[in-house]
């Protein structure tokens, strides 16, 4: 959250990204968020105009590329998991997540946890589009660095008896790897059969060119904002990682492989490349001896 009681910068400009996707590139759209532009309110012509008018530029295709993989990713294995009975799930950091005001009935009870300023904010932008807030939408206000996540959603009607699905999306980057298996630990002892899918960036070795230029123009830009790059993972660590608090692997997709094929036959900017990782894990309900 900014000091000036406006969301974080990354959570405005991958709202922005996902708007501007429908807008600047060609068909096959990977993910329509079709509610991202009015949840921008009176910053979306401002933030989308970088893109109309420098839509082909590798940091703003790549913003519009991350974005759209790993919401179409989420939301493919989501609707899996609900068709399978899962109903719960967790937007951990949801910033301006669209998916509850977009799901319709008969989907599952959404937990939005934020910070809660960010939370503010966010209600009034929906009230001021005019979309309404689904009953089955519940705001989880914690504060993610001082907060167990487990702990807030309790205190909101969540039922960690029940297995859940979680995103944790555009967050790990932030943290530290420590931070970063303190959550883990906590979303470990939920439910065997709760999934959870997250991304991560890998280290540079592990990039191939595209991913180390996207990655040189945008992490000292992130750095200077004060959001710097801390939790870097190669993803047999992430796996490991994961595994240490209850987890099994399912996936490990980089954005080529984490969308139908057929999605990359383009005419427009963007090209998939390997710095981010999407993994999904399930907890298993059992836990490595110490």
């Amino acid at each position: 959250m900014e000091s000036n009681g406006m969301p974080s910068r990354t959570a405005l400009t991958a709202a922005a990204a996902r708007a501007a996707h429908l807008i600047v590139d060609a068909e096959p759209h990977i993910f329509a968020d079709t509610l991202a532009l009015p949840l921008l309110g009176d910053r979306a012509e401002e933030l989308v105009a970088y893109h109309r008018l420098h839509g082909t530029h590798p940091v703003l295709a790549g913003a519009r590329l991350a974005a759209t993989t790993r919401g179409r990713f989420t939301e493919d294995r989501l609707a899996a998991a609900v068709a399978r009975g899962t109903g719960q799930y967790v937007v951990l950091g949801a910033g301006l997540d669209s998916y509850a005001y977009r799901a319709g009935p008969g989907g599952p009870r959404v937990f939005e946890v934020d910070h809660p300023a960010t939370q503010d904010w966010k209600r009034a932008a929906l009230a001021a589009a005019g979309i309404a807030v689904p009953p089955d939408v519940v705001f989880v206000p914690a504060d993610l660095e001082r907060d167990p996540p487990v702990t807030a959603l309790a205190r909101h009607g969540f039922d960690p008896a029940r297995p859940a699905f979680v995103s944790w999306l555009g967050v790990t980057m932030y943290l530290t790897p420590d931070a970063v298996g303190r959550t883990l630990a906590a979303l470990g002892g939920l439910a065997p059969g709760t999934e959870v899918v997250l991304d991560h960036m890998v280290p540079e070795e592990r990039r191939d060119e595209l991913g180390r230029m996207y990655a040189a123009a945008v992490a000292p830009v992130a750095a200077e904002g004060g959001e710097p790059w801390r939790g870097i993972f190669a993803p047999e660590d992430m796996a490991a990682l994961l595994a240490a608090h209850g987890f099994a692997v399912r996936e490990q997709a980089w954005q080529g492989e984490s969308v139908d094929a057929a999605l990359w036959d383009r005419s427009d900017a963007l090209r998939p490349h390997r710095l981010p990782m999407l993994t999904r894990a399930a907890v298993t309900g059992v836990r490595p001896a110490s």
